[in-house]
């Protein structure tokens, strides 16, 4: 999906009172649109959780994703998840 869609969604989900987070592979364009929260991920596109079989790496980018629901904003909120390549 599109990363701008998918910001633009997210806020207007926030804005209704539900968090939300996204992960992201296009960091310049997350921040151009905006959204609540983001875990920025260096992976190619079309990777967001890593290449398929790797359920130890896949878990880790949905646990760091989801510890970011809980985390009140005010503004944007990028973090970045360190994934290191082989």
């Amino acid at each position: 999906m599109c990363h701008q869609s998918v910001g633009l969604v997210q806020s207007v989900i926030e804005r209704a009172g539900i968090p939300t987070v996204s992960i992201t592979l296009l960091r310049e364009v997350t921040e151009r649109v905006r959204p609540p929260r983001a875990l920025f991920v260096d992976r190619p596109l079309g990777f967001p959780l890593g290449e398929p079989h790797n359920g130890p790496l896949q878990r880790a980018i949905v646990m760091s994703a989801l510890a970011l629901v809980s985390q009140r904003v005010e503004d944007l909120l990028v973090r970045d998840m360190v994934v290191h390549r082989p």
